[in-house]
């Protein structure tokens, strides 16, 4: 795999650890685990649409259906709350301070809002 890495060796063990008792979240392929956690990093930093996923981290569908999944299953929401007093995980804490709002959430007006105003 050629994905970028960005989560160091200590700081993916702590997490790696902690997703193993999770049933039918823990992969077998630590590989593949650790680019799936890359991807949703990624999408979460940079403010990306799913579909403009890097191909080296595999299909944008498949990583959004999964991501979609762990969420479901509450995994992000207790990752969270257990890693918020290790401060040397701070990377995998992701919080409003380091996420992108896209235009229209920034206050951006819509084309349909002058429409309105005409009639």
């Amino acid at each position: 795999m050629s994905y970028t890495q960005n989560i160091n060796p200590s700081q993916w063990s702590k997490l790696y650890e902690y997703l193993k008792p999770f049933p039918r979240i823990h992969t077998k392929n630590e590989d593949k685990a650790k680019c799936f956690v890359e991807a949703v990093f990624w999408i979460l930093r940079s403010g990306a649409q799913w579909r403009m996923l890097p191909r080296e981290y595999g299909d944008w569908n498949v990583v959004y259906q999964r991501f979609s999944d762990w969420a479901e299953r509450g995994v992000w929401y207790k990752m969270l709350y257990y890693f918020a007093r290790d401060p040397d995980m701070e990377y995998i804490m992701v919080d409003s301070t380091v996420l992108r709002a896209h235009a229209c959430a920034a206050g951006a007006l819509k084309k349909t809002e002058g429409k309105r105003d005409r009639l």
